[in-house]
């Protein structure tokens, strides 16, 4: 898979777990800081999405493969909190423009 679609996978799951956080956050806005739900919600799509894939594409799964969903998912929680042009500016520090 290109670093072009991951990024845009990253995106989409971003804009996802914005979307969610954000109609959850109303029901446990006194029980769960938002952080925290970001940070669940984030995991729990970016896992279940890399999942999905293996099993379209039958990749057996790796426990690195489970170890690269997340860390991704943490990459996706991070861009939800902060914005995506900071994971962006984080993921393009090594290329030389």
């Amino acid at each position: 898979m290109e670093l072009s679609a991951i990024i845009t996978i990253i995106g989409i799951l971003v804009a996802l777990t914005n979307i969610i956080v954000e109609v959850a956050k109303k029901a446990t806005r006194d029980k769960l800081p938002t952080n925290v739900l970001v940070l669940i919600v984030g995991e729990i799509l970016t896992i279940g999405t890399g999942v999905a894939y293996f099993q379209i594409k039958a990749i057996p799964i790796a426990w690195y493969m489970v170890a690269a969903l997340v860390v991704g998912g943490f990459m996706v929680a991070y861009a939800a909190m902060f914005g995506f042009d900071k994971l962006k500016e984080i993921m393009n520090w090594g290329d030389k423009e």
